[in-house]
């Protein structure tokens, strides 16, 4: 089995954005928080960025496994011949 370098990724950013988006829901109403951002939350802002794309990753990634497993077997190649000149 191959691992798809865009599961973990996904995993990972995935992850990051829950907490992110969580901790900017928890502190939406915190003026003072969120004071030097102009009043933005940015917690939340970049949460749902860093979800969003973290759950694009891992779709991408389990849609690439999906079809190499599905995908037919390759012949097996034979060792390069050297022919003589």
């Amino acid at each position: 089995m191959i691992l798809d370098l865009r599961v973990p990724l996904g995993l990972m950013f995935t992850l990051v954005g829950l907490i992110l988006t969580v901790f900017g829901i928890t502190t939406n109403g915190d003026t003072a928080l969120y004071a030097r951002s102009l009043g933005i939350n940015a917690n939340l802002w970049w949460g749902i960025v860093l979800l969003a794309f973290g759950l694009t990753m891992l779709l991408l990634g389990r849609r690439g496994q999906q079809r190499l497993k599905n995908a037919p077997p390759e012949p097996a190649e034979e060792g390069h011949q050297q022919r003589g000149h």
